[in-house]
């Protein structure tokens, strides 16, 4: 009587190997082995050597191993809704973490790992390797002159006598400014970031020069409420020498980095990398158009940030008081 069906071994292999040799059959074979005559025709035909039209329990078994690998891969993202959300965050320049993060916040009911993001990628759709970010080469310290600007700016004061609570980042209204600039052009950009909310500003400027950016800032941050706009920190650059006229307009208070210390203002700096996805260093910024540029902001401050816990800077620069904690 035929046994109960499970899988069959390396050793019975070696036996169906043998007896075919010898000329029996597939109804000879199953009986000596006490198996279905159906499940002798099924490994045979599956696991032979289609090619030479010949079996052997080696390639028999090396075969049986490779299927089992493959049914034993799981599917990954095979949610058809979580597949599209990250397609859709990966083209927004979101990475794998802010997309496995804030999936969480925005559909509780559906739950991923970034690390299973990164595996789709490599695994099942190579194709949105461009999406994810690069890394570059480290930056080359460049003689630019600016620390002798800074006894060219007027009244500067010096990063370390900010005040605590702009370093703690518990309080609104601290921005940090900088520019990305084009070699291909005269024209540049003006970044500016809040420091809590990460909330970013763009303007594009005709000539990296002190007049245009400080019209550039004012021109960006006027309409912000006082309570949100309280001090800005440069970097000494000779675009920032009208930071008093900044104040004046404003309201606020100015602070410069160190000398050769522009990762003392490391949250613009971090944003200008991400306006490189969108603006490379080649790019003619003359030929960027102001449409363009609020595209760009406006992807920025809807990309969540994994230090604000997956929100968004739109949606914490728009609280009353910070609640960045759990």
């Amino acid at each position: 009587m035929p046994k109960q069906y499970n899988q069959i071994t390396a050793d019975e292999r070696d036996k169906i190997a043998v007896y075919l040799a010898g000329g029996f059959n597939y109804s000879d074979i199953a009986r000596m082995l006490g198996r279905n005559r159906s499940s002798i025709m099924r490994e045979i035909k599956r696991n032979g050597s289609q090619q030479y039209q010949v079996y052997t329990s080696m390639y028999a078994d090396k075969r049986s191993l490779e299927r089992k690998s493959i049914a034993n891969r799981h599917a990954r993202l095979k949610d058809p809704f979580i597949r599209d959300y990250v397609h859709t965050k990966l083209k927004e320049q979101w990475t794998p973490e802010l997309i496995a993060g804030r999936l969480k916040q925005d559909h509780p009911e559906c739950s991923i790992s970034h690390e299973a993001v990164y595996q789709y990628i490599y695994e099942d759709a190579p194709e949105l390797k461009k999406y994810l970010p690069r890394s570059h080469r480290a930056r080359r310290k460049r003689k630019t002159g600016r620390a002798n600007s800074v006894n060219r700016i007027p009244e500067r004061v010096g990063i370390d006598q900010r005040p605590q609570q702009v370093n703690d980042r518990i309080e609104f209204g601290h921005w940090e400014a900088d520019t990305a600039v084009s070699r291909q052009s005269l024209a540049s950009l003006a970044v500016l970031a809040e420091r809590v909310s990460r909330l970013t500003k763009l303007k594009k400027i005709d000539h990296n020069n002190a007049e245009d950016f400080s019209k550039a800032i004012i021109a960006r941050l006027e309409s912000v409420v006082p309570a949100k706009l309280k001090t800005i920190t440069y970097d000494n650059g000779k675009e920032n020498v009208n930071h008093q006229s900044i104040n004046a307009s404003l309201g606020t208070q100015s602070f410069f980095c160190n000398p050769y210390h522009s990762w003392e203002k490391g949250s613009v700096e971090q944003i200008v990398g991400l306006v490189r996805r969108y603006l490379p260093k080649k790019t003619d910024f003359a030929k960027v158009s102001d449409d363009q540029i609020a595209y760009i902001e406006h992807q920025l401050n809807s990309r969540p940030r994994k230090c604000l816990n997956f929100r968004t800077p739109y949606e914490v620069f728009s609280l009353t008081r910070v609640a960045l904690q759990g």
